[in-house]
């Protein structure tokens, strides 16, 4: 099983961009598909974008398709996370998570693995 540490967030003004990192630990790293989430105050926590274990499937939330992009590095066992045009309402603690095979899925019940998250905050 691997284990997530997140990196990157921060306090970015709207139309900015900012890059989350996600470190995996653990040999097997190209064997999980890869998410990321986020969860505002007071909100359910949501899916944001998730990756196939070979990068080639990247699914979206409609929220920040054309905005945000995910991509791996298997070799650094790291997934990313580019957001740019950054708005408010993408407020939220940013989370990490794997789960264990090669396609990339969206419901959060799917992912088994999780980071502690990382605050991004975009003032207007």
């Amino acid at each position: 099983q691997v284990q997530l540490v997140e990196s990157g967030g921060g306090l970015v003004q709207a139309g900015g961009s900012l890059r989350l990192s996600c470190a995996a630990s653990g040999r097997t790293f190209s064997n999980y598909a890869m998410g990321w989430f986020r969860q505002a105050p007071g909100k359910e926590r949501e899916f944001v974008a998730a990756i196939s274990s070979s990068g080639g499937t990247t699914p979206y939330a409609d929220s920040v398709k054309g905005r945000f992009a995910i991509s791996r590095e298997n070799a650094k066992n790291t997934v990313y996370l580019q957001m740019n045009s950054l708005k408010p309402e993408d407020t939220a603690v940013y989370y990490c998570a794997a789960r264990r095979g090669i396609v990339a899925v969206t419901p959060v019940e799917t992912y088994d693995t999780w980071g502690r998250g990382t605050q991004v905050t975009v003032s207007s």
